[in-house]
């Protein structure tokens, strides 16, 4: 009798268990559930744009591109963000797409390009390599974004405390990062004859010096190795400059050279 008191009691204290994990577990989606409701964005709050259309892209001249880029840079730094419509935008671009400027930006990770501009799914061509190099792919994805897409504007972008930048100033040498590096050592070399303090990575005016003159090199590397794109800049077809961007800030440095 007392071993099958006991097991009742057993019995009867595992129901209470499960049932107060139950209750317990239901209570944690009940509040998620409200949570979700809670926060859900209103629709209105939601900008339902559309991504470019060919006529849209055919419209714009490079002069109005840069213009879209620079509003749209200062809704970046003014928090001036809108929610978009970004699912919605990936459909309806399934069957094309029709940007309007293509940017070559670093590899680095805090550098969200779509954002820094305002921009959405089917506006911009990015393209990113550490360092923002210029090299024969990127060349070709150029020439593609502008002489086969109808882009209006080639812009490489690099940015401070860019670790590519330091480790150049370093000379470092590892694997397929030493090649990478050598492209950007015209640049150390030209900031090295310009700048009067310290030629270290450690002194941030330097290195900022060095990604100056890297965006500077980059423009010129585009002009120079892309007959394709600089016929097209010099008809008027688009515009190849370079930008910096401001990780304090936010803001991009437009550098027309």
């Amino acid at each position: 009798m007392k071993t099958t008191g006991f097991i009742t009691l057993l019995a009867i204290s595992l129901a209470f268990l499960f049932s107060s994990c139950g209750n317990s577990e239901k209570k944690k989606t009940e509040e998620a559930s409200l949570s979700f409701v809670e926060y859900q964005i209103p629709e209105e709050e939601v900008l339902q744009s559309h991504y470019l259309t060919a006529e849209e892209q055919a419209k714009l001249t490079p002069q109005k591109v840069l213009e879209i880029l620079k509003e749209g840079n200062f809704d970046f730094v003014e928090d001036n963000l809108t929610i978009r419509n970004t699912s919605k935008r990936v459909r309806e671009a399934v069957m094309g797409q029709y940007p309007m400027a293509v940017i070559l930006s670093c590899l680095d990770s805090r550098v969200p390009v779509e954002d820094i501009f305002h921009c959405g799914i089917g506006d911009l061509f990015v393209a990113r390599v550490a360092g923002n190099v210029v090299d024969e792919d990127m060349l070709g994805s150029m020439e593609y974004a502008c002489k086969v897409s109808g882009s209006k504007l080639v812009l490489v972008l690099g940015h401070g405390h860019c670790g590519a930048i330091k480790s150049a100033v370093d000379d470092v040498k590892l694997g397929n990062i030493t090649t990478l590096l050598s492209k950007i050592r015209p640049a150390v070399r030209n900031a090295e004859k310009i700048y009067q303090g310290e030629h270290t990575s450690s002194d941030k005016k330097f290195v900022d010096e060095v990604c100056r003159e890297n965006v500077l090199l980059g423009i010129e590397n585009v002009r120079t190795k892309s007959p394709i794109l600089k016929e097209m800049e010099d008809n008027g077809e688009i515009l190849i400059l370079g930008g910096i961007y401001n990780m304090e800030s936010g803001t991009v440095e437009f550098i027309e050279n």
